[in-house]
């Protein structure tokens, strides 16, 4: 019997001593695993390195990545300290891309959540540019004009020590000109294709809005030449005479002259 209990209590420390080494081996596997398998500390949230490592990727052409960056600023800039140049730089990395349209509205998004940041002019700026960026010719870029020109408007009404003021006039005159320029078009098809009140309307129209316009004598000589079409004599001996006393000069000028003459009782 002793020696059956004794063989029970060998069976039992060897168990014991076998269960031991198993937990330590257990525990020295998950602590090794768990080593190579720890996630790492975060780092601290630091917007400027995000800002200015996302100017790097963008600067790269890796927009998406850069783009990450700027949403994490404005997602987590509580203070809202570096949020707005976020937002600026996720809007001109559209338009950086080619995505003009995304850049637009990325810019109006960034005057509807800080309309009084001291970049706000900028914003605007940058609007108005984008669409003058898509003009292309008075027949195909009339509505960029259009837009560019109510933009520019907009930015000198809202922000009127905006720093831009010595270019955007240049700009403003040259829209101006793109959409003259887009009417008369259409004042002188109509004209050819002998339309004649339609392009009465375009050209009365255009010669209100633009008095200015670089084309003035011709848009007369045409409205002119409608309303002579249209047996509207006295409307027409005004249009010949208003080129004759404001464009003394014009090469038209002759033959204003002579239809003008044509006219007389």
């Amino acid at each position: 019997m002793a020696n059956g209990k004794w063989q029970k209590v060998k069976h039992r420390g060897y168990k014991a001593i076998f269960l031991f080494s198993a937990l330590c081996s257990l525990l020295f596997v998950l602590s090794s695993c768990g080593g190579k398998g720890e996630v790492k500390k975060e780092e601290a949230f630091d917007p400027e390195k995000h800002l200015a490592k996302a100017d790097r990727l963008i600067g790269d052409k890796e927009y998406e990545e850069g783009r990450k960056l700027l949403l994490e600023v404005k997602n987590r800039d509580t203070a809202k300290k570096h949020a707005p140049h976020a937002q600026l730089k996720l809007a001109d990395s559209y338009v950086r891309e080619g995505d003009i349209e995304i850049g637009i509205e990325e810019y109006k998004k960034f005057l509807d959540l800080y309309p009084d940041n001291q970049y706000a002019s900028y914003a605007q700026y940058q609007i108005a540019m984008a669409h003058y960026s898509q003009i292309e010719s008075p027949d195909r870029g009339s509505g960029a004009a259009q837009k560019s020109l109510q933009e520019f408007m907009r930015l000198k009404e809202l922000y009127p020590r905006n720093p831009y003021r010595e270019v955007i006039g240049l700009r403003i005159e040259k829209a101006k000109n793109v959409i003259a320029d887009g009417e008369f078009i259409v004042g002188e098809f109509y004209y050819k294709k002998e339309s004649y009140n339609a392009a009465i309307e375009r050209l009365e129209a255009l010669l209100k809005r633009f008095p200015d316009y670089k084309k003035a004598d011709n848009a007369l000589l045409l409205l002119g030449r409608s309303y002579k079409a249209m047996k509207m004599n006295d409307k027409a001996k005004e249009a010949f005479k208003n080129l004759l006393e404001k464009y003394p000069a014009s090469k038209l000028a002759p033959a204003a002259k002579k239809e003008a003459e044509k006219l007389k009782d």
